[in-house]
């Protein structure tokens, strides 16, 4: 899964690195505890148009009665396809959601700990996303929301955990963000795990446990620790 992550680029970093037309969003802090429900960056696609926005992490279905249901705040590749919450969006609403990287705990010689996976040339990473659009029946408020895409995990990050998020190359995101392209069937080959090649990780300080530390130590480096079999 991916439950915590960070994101500490500018906007128009993004906008450049990403080939973004538009950026519609104002400025995000940096943070490096991004929790559910937390506005995050995210690229879509509207009338050809490439765009910078933010959006509610944890997708609220277009149908949903109220905000409060299930933190979605991830899709699983095996079956986004076909469960009532996501496959409307992976046909018509993809999007890619940057991140400098991700946490995922794992278990050690001293319990279980956080590490912090990033990509090995230091690029933002480019998770695939879902979003919805939902209208408030109360207040007729619009809010838009995302879930990450996850998949299993490579071999090297397995011993860590038995999933990741997916994580697309730059080869791919015109396909996946092209709206014109409805068929699940021919995006789901994008939904594997990214080579151990590509990513490099390392223990970080338990700190980041507590959603209330959004600091930049949380991503330091700590000494190598031995993992254990989960």
């Amino acid at each position: 899964m991916c439950g915590r992550y960070v994101i500490n680029a500018e906007p128009d970093d993004l906008a450049g690195y990403f080939g973004v037309d538009h950026v519609l969003t104002e400025r995000l802090e940096p943070s490096y505890n991004v929790a559910p429900t937390d506005p995050v960056y995210a690229v879509a696609e509207h009338r050809g148009s490439r765009q910078l926005g933010s959006f509610r992490w944890g997708l609220i279905p277009h149908w949903a009665a109220d905000r409060k249901g299930p933190l979605n705040i991830n899709a699983r590749a095996e079956t986004v396809a076909t469960k009532p919450a996501f496959r409307d969006s992976l046909r018509r609403r993809r999007c890619l959601l940057p991140a400098t990287g991700f946490f995922e705990w794992g278990h050690t010689e001293v319990g279980k700990h956080p590490y912090f996976v990033r990509m090995a040339d230091d690029a933002p990473m480019a998770f695939a996303g879902i979003w919805a659009a939902w209208k408030d029946p109360e207040g007729g408020e619009w809010i838009r929301s995302a879930a990450i895409i996850t998949t299993v995990a490579n071999e090297g990050l397995s011993p860590i955990h038995t999933r990741m998020p997916v994580i697309l190359e730059p080869d791919d995101w015109d396909l996946w963000l092209d709206r014109d392209i409805r068929s699940a069937g021919a995006v789901e080959p994008l939904l594997g795990p990214l080579a151990d090649s590509k990513l490099t990780w390392y223990p970080v300080s338990r700190q980041v446990n507590s959603v209330r530390n959004n600091l930049p130590t949380n991503i330091t480096p700590l000494p190598r620790l031995e993992l254990l079999d989960s």
